[in-house]
């Protein structure tokens, strides 16, 4: 019996959407893009935010994996016959290791008076061979002024431009910039006991911080100011080759005694508890948002499916008169919610994947911290379809119910 009430109830179905009016059934499919769009997208750029901030730290800073000091260690040990090892492995396109030792900047120097306020920033002082930070992060291209350093650069730095005033103007006692600095402005950096005058040749302007916080310099030279004439660098970031996994390369590199000298983290392991957090709280944000949409349109399918069966009461009961059982007609609004679903998730998910993904990838969301994208995983994605068409077929059941549960010949009557 139940078969045959499938069977008529889809008919019913189609017969009335057939016969439904274009602009109701056009506003009802519309409702359920939105709906779509809103579960998807709003939790999508609320993660897409921070995504962006992951994905940038990941090209220009710790790339794929990254090898760095020990947690009680100022240095790698044993950093050339480490580095000499990391070479060897295939899945390896390039690495670029660093020098890195904090210390201190101070501009107009030849001109400051006894009395006057020091001009001075605390920065993280980077070694660097060019070739191979550029090969690795392209940290080059986010060069604003001026240019990055070369091979034979001495005396020549590069500064991230929150070490600078112009482009962070903030006034804090804990937090200072250099005021007056900009391409071709002699400073004084100090790293230890060793003090030098640079010049500046070029400012980076990044959104991950800690390459607005650097100052870079051509590593040989740097290597001499620290007293690392043994090789052991700070750290290094190494760029796998396309398709490569960072896990299996980092379990590679343990295996191969690396962890004895080294923390070895994938970009993943690398990124701060506290951003993980934020992630998992978007993401929760999201999920409530888009809860009170799937809401909000259940409530607007239940309405249009009650109204669209009060005034066919009479139509449905002349059908059950002759002979239709109730649990075919339920069945027929069951399918028509399911068809106004269907629709609009298929044209949500044209939309998102078809336009909105490659959009925001290709022109991403200029937040101060991130370049902002659309994360949009087909799994959850999915799963928001899933939910989108269970609600909808709960909305369009239980009006049917409603009515159809009524005694017939009221409902050919008309009467309450």
């Amino acid at each position: 019996m139940l078969p045959l009430n499938v069977r008529i109830g889809f008919f019913l179905a189609v017969r009335a959407l057939r016969r439904a009016s274009l602009w109701t059934t056009g506003l009802i499919i519309f409702v359920m893009i939105l709906t779509f769009l809103n579960l998807v997208v709003v939790s999508g750029i609320l993660v897409g935010l921070l995504q962006g901030a992951i994905d940038q730290t990941r090209v220009r800073f710790t790339s794929d994996v990254i090898v760095s000091a020990l947690n009680d260690k100022s240095y790698i040990e044993n950093s050339p016959n480490l580095i000499a090892l990391i070479e060897t492995f295939p899945e390896i396109e390039a690495i670029t290791p660093r020098y890195r030792e904090g210390g201190t900047l101070e501009a107009n120097y030849k001109t400051r008076k006894d009395t006057d306020k020091p001009n001075t920033a605390v920065a993280q002082l980077v070694g660097v061979d060019p070739y191979k930070e550029q090969a690795v992060t392209h940290v080059a291209d986010d060069i604003v002024e001026g240019s990055f350093i070369a091979p034979g650069d001495y005396d020549q730095v590069v500064l991230g431009h929150y070490l600078l005033k112009q482009y962070l103007p903030i006034e804090s006692p804990a937090f200072t910039t250099l005021e007056n600095v900009g391409i071709g402005t002699k400073i004084r950096m100090k790293v230890g006991d060793v003090t030098r005058e640079v010049t500046v040749k070029g400012i980076i302007k990044s959104k991950v911080d800690e390459i607005a916080l650097r100052v870079f310099m051509v590593d040989s030279q740097f290597r001499s100011m620290i007293g690392r004439n043994d090789g052991n660098v700070t750290e290094i970031s190494i760029k796998l080759k396309d398709g490569v996994d960072p896990i299996a390369v980092r379990e590679k590199l343990e295996r191969s005694g690396v962890d004895q000298y080294a923390k070895v983290q994938t970009y993943e392991d690398a990124q701060p508890q506290f951003l993980k957090d934020i992630i998992a709280t978007f993401n929760m944000l999201g999920n409530v948002f888009s809860s009170l949409g799937l809401i909000v349109a259940t409530i607007t399918i239940f309405i249009v499916i009650f109204i669209n069966a009060i005034t066919r009461r009479k139509f449905i009961g002349i059908l059950k008169g002759i002979g239709i059982d109730g649990r075919a007609i339920e069945f027929s609004y069951v399918f028509q919610s399911i068809f106004y679903a269907a629709i609009g998730s298929g044209i949500g998910l044209a939309l998102v994947y078809g336009f909105l993904v490659p959009f925001f990838a290709a022109h991403p969301i200029d937040f101060p911290f991130s370049d902002g994208i659309l994360v949009a995983p087909l799994n959850q994605t999915f799963f928001r379809v899933g939910l989108l068409v269970v609600s909808t077929v709960i909305a369009g059941y239980i009006p049917a119910w409603m009515i159809i549960r009524r005694n017939t010949l009221d409902s050919i009557l008309g009467r309450n």
